[in-house]
């Protein structure tokens, strides 16, 4: 009997590729292949994804403010329907499961019109534009939280709550426990931005730390993630300081350094928050404003209400605030232990298992490769 093959659809950024890759691996255990539908943004960081084929499907974001704009996204929508129709004529899945954004609407749009079985992952808070699009459509709607908002009434497929794949490095770093901070210990500070770095943590972090008492900076050992336009003046910032400090644009050990961190501030999107629990780190989380959904808030109330990380919206999050935060983790280290072990019972360690079980639940028991 052919092992059946699971079409994965994600596109745009690692918070929707990182959990897909988690699947990916967690199906090939369980025996099935696995291809991928991706977008020309993620398909340039895709060449690692464990998948036996990966191809790009056209896709665009229906949300301009003019009718022209919107009208060349559904036309780019449309052809990549059909590419994602003939692809899947082509490759004959057993089912197709689309992890959010609109790179995933032609591929599951396409695959719902053939009649193969769809799974769509809603990692946030709060239910995406484009998977409330695809919900009616979905044999199967999991979720990344228990409770999440905006799904529309009487979707026709099952709610399942799976929680949200997490990669293999980021399990490794899970057997790290976390580092308690003792007198006289330096605090090992992880800045994180999202997979593309954000400005804010650029312009309120450096300044915080120079708020803090040259002996509290002595006692700082500070990882920064920031965009390469801003690299430069915050090496200049804490080099001005004296902090012990790394900053590059992007760091591929990631996981790793949130093992080993004893507080991280950070963005909270979806796979932030799950690898948070998981991993077990208190964190100061600010959501990022402006999002119709506000998804990222609801993310980071989870860990909040569980006093497992500090929410603080934007519009709060000053060089003195963050500064009197990190001040009192030094003088109460004890709350950043009571803060990483509240994180980590939120944890959901097996989420790619469940998801995996799900999606092969699907799958004919004499599934020949013959899907339609």
């Amino acid at each position: 009997m052919t092992s059946p093959l699971i079409l994965l659809t994600a596109g745009g950024t690692g918070g929707h590729l990182f959990p897909a890759e988690a699947l990916a691996n967690a199906l090939k255990a369980s025996g099935a292949r696995v291809a991928l539908a991706t977008d020309k943004r993620a398909n340039a960081y895709a060449g690692s994804f464990p998948a036996e084929e990966i191809v790009e499907i056209p896709s665009a974001t229906p949300s301009g403010r003019s009718l022209p704009q919107m009208a060349k996204a559904a036309l780019m929508l449309g052809q990549g329907t059909l590419k994602a129709a003939a692809a899947i004529r082509r490759m004959k899945p057993a089912a197709v499961v689309g992890f959010g954004g609109y790179p995933t609407v032609p591929p599951v749009l396409a695959a719902s019109l053939l009649k193969v079985p769809t799974v769509i992952h809603e990692a946030n808070g709060v239910m995406g534009r484009a998977n409330r699009l695809l919900a009616r459509r979905a044999t199967v709607i999991a979720t990344g939280f228990a409770n999440i908002k905006g799904v529309p009434a009487h979707v026709p497929g099952k709610l399942i709550h799976t929680g949200n794949p997490i990669r293999p490095a980021v399990l490794e770093a899970a057997r790290q426990p976390y580092p308690p901070l003792e007198a006289g210990d330096r605090m090992r500070l992880l800045v994180v931005g999202g997979s593309q770095g954000a400005r804010v943590m650029s312009d309120v972090v450096p300044p915080a730390i120079a708020l803090l008492s040259p002996e509290l900076r002595s006692r700082l050992s500070i990882c920064q993630q920031a965009r390469g336009e801003d690299l430069e003046r915050v090496r200049e910032h804490y080099r001005r300081l004296n902090v012990e400090f790394e900053a590059e644009p992007f760091f591929k050990d990631l996981p790793h350094r949130l093992g080993a961190a004893h507080l991280v501030v950070s963005r909270s999107g979806a796979s932030t928050v799950a690898e948070l629990a998981v991993i077990g780190r208190p964190s100061i989380l600010v959501p990022l404003p402006g999002s119709l959904d506000q998804d990222q808030a609801a993310n980071a109330k989870t860990l909040g209400d569980l006093g497992a990380a500090i929410v603080c919206p934007q519009t709060e999050f000053t060089p003195e605030r963050l500064a009197d935060e990190i001040r009192s983790f030094f003088q109460q280290p004890d709350r950043l232990t009571k803060a990483a072990v509240a994180a980590h019972s939120a944890s959901i360690t097996d989420a790619a298992e469940r998801l995996a079980q799900a999606v092969l639940h699907l799958v004919p028991s004499n599934n020949n490769g013959k899907s339609p």
